[in-house]
């Protein structure tokens, strides 16, 4: 009954929910932060069904600056509790990453000093993340690490010694959603540990949809959370700007404000399960633009930081043009 529980894609309190659940796609995603050289490497995979029951893999690679985004079909692909592997491709478990997409694309880093999601009754979407079938699901499972390899990016060897790391995981019996946001920063100064990501959309069971975001703050070694429709989160994301507020249960006011920074924005691939194809122009991510947090407390700030190397992504996993075999 378990396993038939988390293949609707929902996860008990107390769950694991970085562990594949057996749905139409899962995907895993890794952003490594360099603030002294100014780069961003990430990297993305997932594990689909076709509608025939055949698993096959989405892998891709992007890199700032330079603009450079290189993504592969794959015909094998396989997740298990500790480990991910896409036919050649990709090979990944908690501690490490492996990618190679040919001789100019490719990635080899090994993780420490993890951070991962504190040890609580729910993940990423808070109670949610019990609700059977919804359109999709997030979790945020690695909020910092310390990051010890290289990139190698249009054919130039990038060092990432020294970079921290952050991982997350979606996933979804149906795809993704028809409109979303997401963003996530390292890089706040002082505090070299803190974290902001977060993940929106028009999601939903059914034909019911809403608007619904999850927001994760971790900073001076507390982390928060904030997930709309449950508490009150007031977003706002358009040609302007991603910007989110509200309040934990805990009185803790959370503010948070990005922007693309001028920069433009990478194209990202994401799978059509069933179809099995790719949609190459759904995801428009900035891997470098700006991203402001402040965090107050009966009024008096707790932290506030600026991170210029922010992922700020708007997507759109409406009808339109599809690659793949």
């Amino acid at each position: 009954m378990l396993s038939a529980y988390r293949r609707s894609g929902a996860d008990l309190p107390f769950g694991r929910p970085h562990r594949p659940h057996g749905v139409a796609m899962e995907g895993w995603f890794w952003r490594f932060t360099d603030v002294e050289s100014g780069t961003v490497v990430v990297a993305l995979a997932a594990v689909n069904r076709a509608a025939d029951g055949r698993a096959w893999g989405t892998v891709g690679l992007a890199a700032h600056p330079g603009g450079f985004s290189r993504s592969a079909l794959v015909d094998e692909a396989f997740a298990a509790d500790g480990s991910l592997a896409i036919g050649d491709a990709l090979h990944a478990d908690p501690g490490s990453v492996r990618l190679d997409l040919g001789g100019d694309a490719q990635l080899s880093v090994e993780l420490s000093e993890a951070v991962p999601w504190p040890r609580r009754a729910f993940g990423g979407l808070g109670v949610a993340q019990t609700i059977p079938g919804l359109s999709q699901y997030w979790h945020p499972w690695l909020l910092h690490a310390r990051v010890r390899g290289h990139a190698v990016v249009d054919g130039r060897r990038i060092a990432l010694d020294g970079a921290v790391a952050y991982a997350e995981k979606n996933w979804s019996n149906g795809g993704f959603p028809e409109s979303w946001w997401w963003g996530q920063a390292h890089g706040f100064g002082d505090d070299g540990d803190a974290c902001v990501a977060f993940a929106g959309g028009r999601a939903g069971v059914g034909p019911v949809r809403m608007l619904a975001t999850a927001l994760v703050v971790r900073a001076g070694g507390e982390t928060i959370r904030l997930v709309r429709p449950l508490q009150p989160l007031r977003v706002g994301v358009d040609a302007q700007g991603w910007r989110m507020s509200g309040r934990t249960p805990g009185g803790v006011s959370v503010e948070v404000e990005g922007h693309a920074n001028g920069t433009a924005p990478h194209s990202l691939p994401i799978p059509l399960p069933a179809q099995r194809r790719h949609r190459e122009d759904a995801a428009l991510q900035h891997l470098a633009g700006e991203l402001r947090v402040v965090l107050r407390r009966r009024g008096r700030t707790v932290f506030s930081g600026t991170s210029a190397l922010a992922g700020l992504e708007r997507g759109n996993g409406g009808p339109g043009p599809a690659v793949g075999s």
